[in-house]
């Protein structure tokens, strides 16, 4: 073994196979810096190597070692007195168990060889109107002894429910971090320790877990916990080919902060394209370099997704691969959802908005705040179990208990927080724009209550599947809501709709009814509003146009009447689907809908959504 002074260029940084050898390219400040290489399965030591006498470019030590058993090493970088885990590194050895206090200084790099078979891999491309997203955590999707897959909290744990998401109709599956960073943050906290109730609690001091990952890490790399075993690269690489076999699209979140250099941030980008065939990325930190992430040709055909973004100039350009992921929709769609005053407009903006030239994410829930059913379950945050006397996360939830803060089970409180999950679930999946959900609001994942579970690696945020069964119910409307939205193109166009008759169809493609037809009332009271869909405006296929729909918000705790306009004289309004569960207002074998003038009047029960669908009228009738 050996090192060479050829005349190589000191790009890409880090450890670069080249058959038996290997390229090495390294930043540092001192003269006194090199290599170490270890034995893999001993981890003993076997050379040091100096970068005195190397080839430099600035600040850039670069060489070749030559006659390296790549498969059998492992390495560090030395500087001074420190070992410097590679930050261009490729793959790291485990370090044992998540969340084990471990040094970063004790991270060591495989020398990665970046050949793979991804035999006839694609590419999905789901354009933004026909994506159905899901976030999610890799850990705690599959962590609880309920998920039931043999490879619990791990790349292939996500492989082994594949089938389930499919069923469920999910077509891109968003992952929190799942590049290598330690999991303790280093930072400290008092604690107060379980001891017996007749004792006085004594003070103990903890590391604090980052189980979510929103820190500077080595982006190049895999997390090796959440592989199941020695293999992160190639486990998420089977996991991203197994995706596209299903036509299914993986996003990934990348926190970057202020000292990640902007054109780091580009190279890393187009690293996970290109080796691991990602379809996207949901981009957070401050500072971002939006244009020039956004103007990247090599990213053009990328999903990237922003919380901060320059609208004015996205409104110039077609860039469809460009998305804004951002809490707008989720606050005020949660605050209309519990009944509050004067959110009509912003109600109907939310819904309707979707920009030509660029994606809107949607959501009521994400990994931060209550979940679904949290939402609908508490009032408040609860965030003891955080150690930071719930003083964590914020304050601002929106949400509403249904009169009872927590578990219950009053039938009444139960009910109404069923019906106000489906009245979440309908308005989501009949908003225009891109749909997300949070993994479990699928079925009614609790985390009890607490918004900000970022150090909680156990019970609560782990997925418990148990409440599939518990609440099968929810998840079968759940399934039910993205198979209509999948069935009317109507729901899910290219652009927004503009509010006009221009095809001139006899409606125009999107209309607002009150007590009348095409006379809504936004006052600051009104709770409930009508909006009509004109099925013309878009194509089942290239035959059959969509049906009309007729979507009914109330929101009032009263029932209210709304005016569905009348249809042509072949066509009729049938109930597609009601959230109120008790027999009451709305049922299909209710008698004809009331008539007043061109419009047919329904009396739409309180707290809850009702969607018409046009139909064929039937000879008999």
């Amino acid at each position: 073994m050996k090192y060479n002074n050829h005349n190589f260029t000191p790009y890409p940084l880090g450890v670069t196979p080249q058959g038996s050898n290997i390229k090495v390219s390294y930043i540092s400040n001192t003269d006194t810096c090199g290599i170490i290489l270890y034995d893999k399965k001993s981890g003993h030591e076997i050379r040091r190597i100096s970068f005195d006498g190397w080839n430099r470019m600035g600040k850039i030590r670069y060489g070749l070692i030559e006659n390296v058993s790549i498969n059998e090493v492992t390495y560090q970088f030395y500087d001074g007195e420190d070992l410097i885990p590679d930050p261009y590194g490729k793959a790291f050895i485990s370090q044992g168990i998540y969340g084990q206090k471990k040094e970063e200084q004790s991270l060591k790099s495989m020398v990665l060889k970046e050949e793979y078979d991804w035999e006839d891999d694609v590419f999905p491309r789901i354009p933004y109107e026909n994506a159905v997203c899901y976030c999610m955590h890799v850990r705690g999707f599959t962590k609880h002894a309920s998920s039931g897959v043999r490879n619990k909290g791990t790349f292939r744990g996500v492989v082994e429910k594949l089938d389930y998401l499919k069923e469920l109709g999910i077509t891109t599956v968003e992952m929190q971090p799942i590049y290598e960073f330690m999991e303790l943050e280093g930072v400290k906290q008092k604690v107060e320790a379980r001891q017996s109730p007749l004792l006085q609690p004594t003070a103990a001091v903890k590391e604090v877990l980052n189980y979510w990952g929103y820190k500077k890490g080595f982006y190049y790399a895999p997390k090796a916990c959440y592989a199941s075993f020695d293999d992160p690269v190639g486990e998420f690489r089977e996991l991203v080919k197994a995706f596209h076999k299903h036509q299914m699209e993986v996003i990934l979140q990348f926190y970057f902060p202020n000292e990640v250099s902007k054109n780091e941030i580009i190279d890393i980008l187009r690293y996970w394209v290109l080796a691991y065939h990602v379809d996207g990325f949901r981009l957070m930190g401050e500072n971002l370099p939006f244009h020039m992430i956004a103007t990247d040709q090599g990213l053009a055909d990328t999903k990237l997704w922003f919380e901060h973004v320059d609208a004015d100039w996205l409104d110039t350009q077609s860039s469809h691969n460009l998305a804004v992921y951002r809490d707008d929709y989720m606050y005020d769609m949660r605050r209309f959802l519990k009944g509050d005053h004067d959110m009509l407009q912003a109600v109907c903006y939310q819904m309707r908005r979707n920009p030509s030239t660029y994606g809107k994410i949607n959501y009521f829930t994400n990994y931060y705040g209550l979940t679904m059913m949290d939402m609908v379950s508490y009032n408040d945050k609860h965030n003891e179990e955080n150690g930071e006397d719930n003083l964590d996360g914020s304050n601002y939830n929106q949400s509403w208990n249904c009169g009872v803060e927590g578990p219950s089970r009053k039938r009444q409180i139960v009910a109404l927080r069923k019906k106000q999950y489906k009245n979440a679930m309908s308005m989501l999946f009949l908003s225009q724009g891109t749909p997300l959900i949070f993994m479990g609001d699928e079925f009614g994942n609790s985390q009890m209550g607490n918004n900000n579970p970022y150090c909680q690696d156990n019970e609560i945020t782990w997925l418990d599947w148990k409440c599939l069964g518990k609440n099968r119910e929810l998840y079968e409307f759940t399934a039910q809501m993205i198979a209509f939205r999948k069935a009317h193109p109507i729901l899910r166009q290219a652009r927004e709709p503009r509010l006009m008759d221009y095809l001139a169809y006899g409606y125009p493609d999107l209309s607002y009814h009150g007590a009348e037809a095409f006379r809504p009332s936004m006052s600051s009271l009104v709770r409930q509003i009508g909006m009509m869909y004109c099925g013309r405006y878009a194509k089942v296929d290239k035959v059959r146009e969509d049906d009309s729909l007729y979507i009914a918000l109330n929101m009032h705790w009263e029932a209210k009447e709304l005016a569905l306009p009348r249809l042509p004289g072949d066509l009729r309004w049938e109930l597609a689907f009601v959230t109120e569960e008790t027999e009451g207002l709305l049922k299909k074998s209710a008698p004809e809908l009331k008539s007043k003038e061109n419009a047919l009047v329904k009396k739409i029960p309180p707290r809850s959504v009702a969607v018409f669908i046009s139909r064929e009228i039937r000879e008999n009738e």
